[in-house]
């Protein structure tokens, strides 16, 4: 019995996933913790129109046993069977996106209202490139080595727990390092490097929470900390003293 959504062994395999054009598409990676990415989707859909997508792409093979109530018309399933890192992942889905605005979102994000609506119509004033929930400015006097979140307004990063994207400008920039095969500091370099081509971002305060955020708190520690700085330590060596790529200080 075939599995009733796309199932490649490698990510290099994956094509469009709808032949319906949306006006924005949201973009879930699930490596582990299926259940997380089928709460957030469920309150997704109850938050959004039936114009935004959603593609959930699982990495590996976890127990799919209960993926199916989610796919509708509108909520596509890709399984990666061989597994595929994070950026690697979301530089496919935005790809494959038939939108012009696409989403990033973490499984541990949930809706408890509409965050989509205000997120495009920022995005389609055309002046940002990238609009999102959590960010902030990079700390130049500790050397780079953080960000301080200042609230909304105009930021250096934006964090992918919630983060709107235009489509073009993202892959004009290089989108995410395919590198970064864990999330942790990945957009943080995504950010920066939008920044170099003269993109800007936005940071927006949206009805959202966070519950338990598995890739960070149940992954192996030493794995964790050790991708983390792999990832934080191009961010150093490519961006560092570079501020004139920075945003307004505020």
């Amino acid at each position: 019995m075939s599995a009733p959504f796309k199932v490649y062994q490698r990510i290099g395999d994956l094509r469009k996933l709808s032949a319906k054009d949306f006006k924005a598409t949201v973009l879930i990676y699930a490596d582990g913790y299926v259940s997380d990415a089928i709460t957030a989707i469920s309150a997704l859909k109850e938050n959004s129109q039936e114009d935004i997508a959603i593609y959930l792409l699982i990495s590996g093979s976890p127990d799919l046993s209960s993926i199916e109530e989610i796919i509708d018309e509108r909520t596509y399933v890709v399984q990666i069977v061989q597994g595929v890192g994070w950026g690697e992942a979301m530089n496919a889905l935005i790809k494959a996106a038939n939108s012009p605005y696409v989403i990033v979102m973490d499984p541990s994000t949930i809706l408890m209202g509409d965050a989509i609506t205000p997120t495009i119509a920022k995005l389609a004033e055309a002046e940002f490139s990238a609009v999102g929930w959590r960010g902030g400015l990079v700390n130049t006097e500790d050397e780079w080595r953080s960000v301080d979140d200042k609230g909304a307004g105009e930021v250096d990063v934006l964090f992918s727990y919630f983060l709107g994207l235009n489509k073009a400008h993202t892959l004009e920039a290089g989108a995410f390092n395919i590198r970064a095969i864990y999330y942790r500091n990945a957009d943080i370099e995504f950010g920066l490097k939008l920044r170099q081509s003269q993109g800007r971002l936005w940071q927006l305060d949206l009805p959202l929470k966070q519950e338990r955020h598995h890739g960070y708190y149940d992954s192996d520690p030493e794995y964790r900390e050790a991708q983390s700085k792999k990832n934080y330590d191009r961010i150093l060596q490519r961006f560092r003293g570079k501020n004139e790529i920075l945003s307004p200080r505020r």
